[in-house]
């Protein structure tokens, strides 16, 4: 006799999604430039930058004809970073930061408010924050104006149109990872009976993609693993790292997940992350058998969900690891045309066959 196969299918909507960052740490990471003074009249050691002419302390002479760094003392990066170090960089890369041209005063990378230019008129982009946290999240750039600061002298203008960290965690703090999305086009299970009824184990679905990559998962017909990957799945963050994310099928209420429910199986993903906020290809979920008939039977009585988690670290050291999403399969009737049910309850309606989730 043929085995009764039923194939379990999600709720359309992601129930209990969680969006935690992670700091970059380090001192000040929410604040602003350490060596921007308040002061731009050009007096000594604010970040006028000795415009006045009366130091040479900071490489340049404006009073005299622009002339940067050209008697200066060699100015190696500690003058630079240390304070407002730039964006790490995890591991032994070997890479090493350019060490900005000017002065720790007047850094050119920075384009501060009082600090030389070369050009009446020229704009430039400007940053009066942390380094670290520059074009990261919420922040971003603003942009500066060369002008006459006095009748031969010339400088940078305000820094419009910048933003600085507003909160302590994820894009508010600026930090490289502060999130990501992964998604799942096929997550239903299939669910094996024998000749009695009973649930004696479960496999994945065939995914059955369609011309435009949606997935319409059906059972193997022999009632066992299928040859084929259980879904393809695709991750956008906003920093390149390596990340290993999972899903794991419990039986279980998803509202009230419990340290003791029973797990079906879990599958996981894992690789390098390239490119920044793009949508990127990600390893398929494989193929699964599980032989765990209680645990199976639980789940197609009583009803299970899916479980997402994700270990990582960013390019710059950011560490993440939490399960950061769990999604409840609806009945197994709503997947059956003979129950009523499947078209009168709601909560047919909702149901699908893929998923995702931030993190």
């Amino acid at each position: 006799m043929i085995p009764f196969r039923r194939v379990a299918w999600l709720f359309a909507v992601p129930i209990g999604s969680l969006v935690l960052a992670c700091s970059a740490g380090g001192d000040g990471s929410g604040g602003t430039d350490p060596l921007a003074g308040s002061d731009t009249s050009g007096g000594s050691g604010d970040a006028g930058g000795y415009l006045d002419g009366t130091s040479s302390d900071a490489g340049f002479n404006i009073d005299g004809g622009l002339d940067i760094g050209g008697g200066g003392p060699d100015i190696g990066a500690d003058a630079f970073f240390a304070d407002d170090p730039p964006p790490g960089v995890c591991g032994d890369s070997g890479v090493v930061p350019k060490t900005p041209g000017g002065t720790p005063e007047c850094p050119d990378d920075k384009n501060r408010e009082g600090c030389p230019c070369l050009k009446e008129g020229d704009t430039a982009t400007c940053w009066p924050g942390f380094r670290k946290n520059r074009n990261r999240g919420v922040c971003h750039d603003g942009t500066t104006t060369c002008k006459k600061v006095k009748e031969t002298t010339l400088g940078w203008g305000p820094c419009e149109g910048y933003q600085l960290p507003t909160g302590a965690t994820g894009k508010e703090a600026c930090v490289c990872f502060s999130g990501g999305q992964w998604t799942l086009d096929n997550l239903s299970p299939c669910f094996i009976s024998g000749a009695g009824g009973a649930v004696k184990s479960a496999v994945s679905t065939l995914p059955n993609y369609d011309a435009s990559g949606k997935a319409a998962p059906a059972c193997p017909t022999d009632g066992k693993k299928p040859s084929v990957a259980w879904t393809h799945t695709s991750v956008k963050v906003d920093c390149s790292g390596h990340f290993k994310l999972c899903y794991t099928l419990k039986a279980g209420d998803s509202t009230k997940p419990l340290a003791t429910d029973c797990v079906v199986t879990t599958q996981c993903a894992e690789g390098d992350y390239v490119t920044p906020n793009v949508v990127q290809k990600w390893g398929d979920l494989p193929a699964w058998e599980s032989t765990d008939a209680a645990c199976a039977a639980k789940f197609a009585s009583s009803g299970g969900y899916g479980e997402m988690s994700v270990v990582g670290t960013s390019v710059e050291c950011d560490h993440v690891e939490k399960v950061f999403n769990r999604v409840q399969y609806c009945p197994l009737y709503c997947n059956d045309a003979k129950d009523p049910r499947s078209t009168s309850d709601p909560v047919c309606k909702s149901c699908g066959a893929g998923g995702g989730g931030s993190f």
